[in-house]
């Protein structure tokens, strides 16, 4: 078994923006979350995922700059030798941060943004306020974010989540990613998890949508900018790998402890997560049963276990196939071959709902 790669660091789940397709849990304002690692104990935590062989970081959230000592962690992470990346909405980064963030060790800052329109922007971020009260301009202060991390000399990704509200301006967007000398692009078409999969109706595209955003995209890959484009898995033959294997390349340490093989993992009920401050990631990443529960194949019924893609995405997405049926060793339902499938193209059916379910804070 190999050891993993990369350790995202969910460094606490409160956020000021109530994004409707939040990955976070939605119970993520509960007890079991309010109590956060302490400094020293994320200092622990990160020690020793470069001892199990982590090789980067990604510092999220929620908002990962709400925690006062994210300038120790980034340290503790280039004394390490780990790559850093902040994944941030960028509405509170500052001069004074981002420079404490770059002389601290950090490497690579990604912001995300929600449209290329600012009301659209800010509408999808849940921080339009009603007519007549003043708004809150998150987009302005994103883009203001990215030029400040230009200006600092980072390594600059922009995080586009895509669904049907902002699809038809990917053009824009990857004009103002241009604009704002980003490096690297991420089109992420929305996965349905958490407040996403309450908002499926909402932010479901049409096939004809996505059709336009792939040949728009093929004719931008050759400038300077790099650009990832996430399918929707929703409208794929085959489903996508639970983050290249359950418990495969990735670590995922919670606000509160909880160490993941994934970010929603802990949507499945009948699993516990070890914690950190009880065992060492070590442990846990090695011996630890909810992480050796859907690794490899032993575990797939029919049509995965004959299968010849069985290696290949290892029968889909346990949290999407817990989600959508109830049995997380069920194939995912995105699958063709799946018994389940019925239920992605009735989802695809009933793409009419236009408000949305924000994320509560």
């Amino acid at each position: 078994m190999n050891s993993p790669l990369s350790l995202i660091a969910e460094l606490t789940y409160r956020c000021p923006l109530q994004c409707p397709y939040c990955s976070n849990p939605l119970d993520h304002g509960s007890d079991r979350y309010r109590q956060e690692l302490t400094t020293e104990e994320w200092v622990q935590t990160i020690e020793q995922a470069a001892k199990l062989g982590v090789i980067q970081i990604g510092f999220t959230g929620g908002e990962p700059l709400l925690r006062k000592d994210l300038t120790v962690l980034v340290k503790t992470a280039a004394t390490a030798g780990i790559y850093s990346t902040l994944v941030t909405a960028g509405t509170l980064l500052t001069l004074e941060l981002a420079t404490q963030l770059r002389d601290a060790g950090l490497d690579h800052v990604q912001i995300s943004i929600q449209d290329s329109h600012a009301s659209t922007s800010d509408w999808i971020a849940g921080t339009r306020l009603p007519k007549g009260q003043r708004q809150s301009r998150s987009h302005e202060r994103k883009l203001a974010a990215a030029k400040l991390v230009k200006s600092l000399g980072f390594p600059l990704t922009i995080n586009v989540v895509l669904h049907r509200h902002n699809l038809d301006r990917i053009a824009e967007i990857l004009d103002l990613c241009e604009e704002l000398e980003a490096d690297r692009v991420e089109l992420a078409n929305t996965q349905y998890y958490g407040w996403a999969l309450q908002n499926q109706a909402a932010l479901l595209p049409t096939k004809e949508q996505l059709q336009q955003a792939e040949q728009i995209v093929a004719t931008r890959r050759n400038g300077r900018m790099k650009i990832l484009y996430v399918l929707s898995d929703y409208y794929q033959d085959y489903p996508k790998p639970c983050m290249g294997g359950w418990g495969h390349r990735a670590i995922v340490v919670a606000p509160n402890g909880s160490v993941l093989p994934c970010q929603v993992a802990s949507s499945i009920p009948n699993l516990t997560f070890t914690n950190v401050r009880d065992r060492s990631l070590n442990w846990i990443w090695f011996e630890d049963p909810a992480f050796n529960r859907f690794r490899g194949t032993d575990w797939m019924s029919e049509p995965c276990r004959s299968c010849d893609r069985r290696e290949i995405d290892f029968g889909g997405c346990r949290c999407q196939a817990f989600l959508l049926t109830g049995d997380a060793t069920a194939t995912d339902p995105v699958c063709h071959l799946s018994p389940y499938h019925q239920l992605i193209t009735n989802a695809k059916a009933k793409t009419t709902k236009t408000e949305f379910v924000y994320r509560s804070n």
